[in-house]
Parts: structure tokens; sequence; C-alpha cells
């Protein structure tokens, strides 16, 4: 079931910290400036959050791939709406899971310590879900965060929709369908869980929009809601079984 909000909002935004002047196209410059003013938590929270802040996982000295997501912001019907995808069931890698558009950085991206991941981010969700990149503003970049099972190192990029196009799955082997999740739902006790792998990891959780959101992304969204201040009390004992596929 596709949201009633798979459409899309922003302008685009140098690479962690706040130049001025939004830009366009995928120009790699970052700049907060014109937020809505229910993005400025979110914005003062990726200027100090630190690494540990955001998760136990990170990059090893060397190695790993490097790649982006966009965590992209818009404004729906409901409010404060968060941009995500499902990925295909076929695909090797994190097959069926919700997640941020991204992928991993390509030459012509640039450096991986400075634009490159921008410009990644924008690139591959304009490839997988039609996104207009002229239509974001960046306004962050998180640190960098590392997913063990498949080796990435992924930087976060964080974006404000401020002009609506539309989006969706672009191409099905890899996009099974593109969805907008309000923030209300997200912060909604009844919405959060925890989940367990058989292996015994833990971690937070999201039942929205005929998904679970786990894993990588799920933690980054209950990190950022947290500290934004967004965050309600929930559930923790509350949890959802994950087999050894996932």
């Amino acid at each position: 079931m596709r949201s009633a909000r798979e459409q899309r909002y922003g302008e685009e935004a140098d690479v962690r910290g706040a130049a001025s002047g939004p830009a366009s196209g995928r120009d790699a410059t970052v700049t907060a400036e014109g937020l809505p003013e229910w993005l400025s938590p979110v914005a003062r929270a990726a200027a100090t959050i630190e690494p540990r802040q955001l998760s136990r996982f990170l990059p090893p000295e060397s190695g790993g791939r490097q790649s982006a997501v966009l965590i992209l912001f818009g404004h729906g019907p409901r409010g404060p709406e968060l941009l995500l995808m499902e990925r295909a069931g076929t695909l090797r890698s994190h097959a069926g899971q919700p997640s941020f558009p991204g992928g991993a950085l390509d030459p012509e991206d640039g450096d991986p310590d400075g634009p490159g991941p921008v410009r990644a981010a924008l690139r591959e969700a304009e490839e997988e879900t039609g996104l207009d990149p002229s239509g974001v503003q960046v306004f962050g970049v998180l640190p960098r965060l590392y997913i063990p099972v498949s080796g990435f190192v992924v930087t976060p990029v964080l974006g404000w929709w401020r002009r609506p196009s539309p989006v969706g799955a672009v191409d099905q082997a890899e996009t099974a369908r593109v969805f907008t999740v309000p923030v209300a739902d997200l912060t909604d006790p009844a919405h959060r869980v925890t989940t367990r792998h058989p292996s015994g990891h833990t971690g937070p959780a999201f039942l929205v929009e005929n998904a679970l959101v786990w894993g990588f992304t799920a933690g980054v969204i209950d990190r950022l809601l947290h500290y934004a201040g967004w965050e309600i009390p929930w559930d923790r004992d509350k949890a959802v079984p994950l087999d050894w596929r996932s």
C-alpha cells in the first residue's frame, strides 16, 4: 500500500557546517538558512552530535565502502514527515527493508571527506525515487556510521524538502515502494517497538505505513527524535522478533 504522501518537498544545499545561501541541483552546499522553525531542533542537534551518540557501530580505521543516505524532511497534510523507501526483496543486501534513499559513492561524487557524501545522497535519491535534487536544501551532515553486516561506511545527509515534486519507485528491481511517514507517527508510542534478532542484537523499530522500520534506519531516526527533543516515552519491552534472514 502506497502512502497518501508519495510526493516531495525541498531546495538544496558544502559539507559539515553552515554555509551561506541555498543552492540548486547537486551542488554540495550545506546551509540551515531559511529552514522552517520546526526543523531548528534537528539542525541544532546535527551541529553538535557525536558519533557515539548516534550508534555504537562506528567505521573502522580503514576499509569499508563509502556511502551516504538522504534523511529528507518535508511537510505534508499531517505536518512534518520523513521520506523512506522499501528495498526490493530480491536484493542481496538488506532485501525488503525500509530505508533512507542512498547508496555508495561514485568517483564523480568527489572526495568522501569533502562534498562527496552530499552529492552521492542526492544522486542516489534521484536514481531510486525520482526525487528532483534542486528541490532539496541540505542543512546538515551527521558523523559517519558503520553497517557491519554489509561493510558500508555511511554518512547521513539531512535535507529539507523545500519544493514539492512527485516520487515513486524508479526501478522495481531495486525499490519496491517509496513513501512518507508523518513524524507524529514516528513519535507515537503506539508505533514504537524493540526488535530482537536471534543473534541477540536488539534495537528500536517503528511500525508505520504497513512496514517495520528497523536496523540502521530505525536507529538513526530514534536518535534524531531523541536529540531533537521530539521523543515521547515508549514501552521498550514491547518486542518484535526478527528471523535469521533479516
